[in-house]
């Protein structure tokens, strides 16, 4: 205790003499473990005080510290109410102290750029979107005038919330090459290859008057990092993420907690895998490839459908597929798409291994629709299947791109928040 009769924080430069050392030492460990605990309470593995201390190994009086300095830090709340759900670790049975995220903390700004426009938004810690603001303009040729009016868009919503940013992200439909941050291929974007979104959006970000860091990536990428943190990937060590976007596919693989994104961030361009070697010429410059088999675009095409102006091609095909899902020809491009889509799961579980697949975008919705062919495809293809099958779970956030682009931001502050927010 400190001379308040509080948990002496993390941060206390100076302790009680008759026990000096060994307080130092107990704060100098729990400054260590700052990090680690605020990501347990960010993607909900730590409720309480008691599950805290066990995930650190510490003792009670240094989680007790921890949590204090975090708190401090207005990035999680400590209820030491009684009537907590969570388990026990006071003495004589006490409910624990209940631990969460601050709902009026800091925030990241998070975008992201699609075909048909972007959407900016501000997440907090755990993964809350607490404003957004979807803007539809047409993506053109210059990367810094949409990513200007992202920015621009985002700047409003953090005015107008008065919170305290800690850096932004962006998702983008492209591979993004590292360490530069560009834009590789940005087929569904008129934008021009090897695009350097990075420099721009972060030039932009700091137009703004915005602080902190300014990240890129890939927007499947980013989806299944926030899946895993906070939505249907949890507690997978090995999850591949499949998704169709406005246009194309995209896939991402999360291999023990952490996002596996190659030497040079290009891994897993899984759109561009063969599914049918006499099908539709996809942009890369082959032929039949997931990317333009199995999309918003092919799925339209193949229920004999002429996609209008008035709303995304993806929310037409989810609005047709849930519409009209019994209609002839809805239901055999339904079964078209999930025999593709299921081909090109089944190479990549003979390839991987995973222990949990996840789909999103329209794939979520094949999946709703037929989930025993899909899983019959992949499980007749595959060995793994073959020999007890691996689960296909549909992704559980609406917005996971923005989210995982938020995650990007926040990082720095899991890593080292006292270093993060000083």
């Amino acid at each position: 205790m400190n001379g308040n009769g509080a948990p002496p924080r993390v941060g206390d430069v100076t302790t009680p003499s008759a026990s000096g050392t060994a307080a130092r030492t107990r704060l100098e460990r729990g400054r260590g473990a700052l990090g680690p605990a605020l990501e347990l309470v960010h993607t909900g593995r730590a409720p309480t005080r008691a599950v805290l201390t066990a995930e650190l190994k510490v003792t009670r009086a240094t989680a007790g510290a921890v949590a204090a300095e975090l708190e401090a830090l207005g990035l999680i709340r400590v209820d030491s109410r009684p009537g907590g759900t969570g388990g026990t670790g006071g003495a004589q049975g006490r409910p624990s102290h209940r631990l969460s995220v601050a709902e009026d903390g800091p925030v990241a700004l998070a975008a992201q750029v699609h075909s048909d426009g972007f959407r900016a938004a501000l997440v907090g810690l755990g993964g809350r979107i607490v404003a957004t603001a979807p803007g539809k303009v047409t993506v053109s040729a210059d990367p810094a005038q949409v990513l200007g009016a992202v920015v621009e868009a985002g700047a409003e919503l953090l005015a107008q919330s008065g919170r305290r940013c800690v850096g932004a992200g962006l998702a983008v439909p492209s591979a993004v090459a590292e360490p530069d941050g560009t834009a590789l291929n940005p087929l569904h974007l008129a934008w021009p290859a090897g695009s350097p979104v990075r420099a721009i959006f972060a030039e932009c970000v700091k137009a703004a008057g915005i602080d902190g860091p300014a990240l890129t990536g890939n927007d499947v990428n980013l989806a299944a990092l926030a899946e895993h943190r906070h939505g249907a990937g949890r507690s997978a060590q090995h999850l591949l993420c499949v998704a169709t976007g406005h246009r194309g596919v995209g896939g991402a693989l999360v291999l023990d907690g952490r996002l596996h994104s190659g030497s040079s961030g290009l891994a897993l361009e899984v759109g561009h895998l063969t599914v049918n070697p006499e099908g539709r010429a996809c942009h890369c410059g082959s032929r039949g490839c997931l990317d333009v088999e199995a999309d918003p675009l092919a799925f339209l095409t193949a229920a004999g459908r002429s996609p209008g102006p008035e709303v995304s091609l993806l929310q037409q095909a989810r609005d047709l597929l849930r519409d009209e899902p019994a209609e002839p020809a809805v239901r055999a491009a339904t079964e078209e798409l999930i025999d593709r889509l299921g081909l090109g799961l089944a190479g990549l579980v003979n390839i991987l291994n995973p222990d949990r697949i996840i789909l999103g975008g329209l794939h979520r919705e094949l999946l709703h629709a037929d989930p025993e062919r899909l899983r019959a495809v992949v499980a007749d293809r595959s060995l793994w299947g073959r020999s007890g099958g691996v689960p296909i779970l549909p992704c559980t956030l609406d917005h996971n791109s923005l989210v995982g682009a938020a995650e990007l931001a926040w990082q720095p502050v899991l890593d080292d928040p006292l270093g993060a927010l000083a």
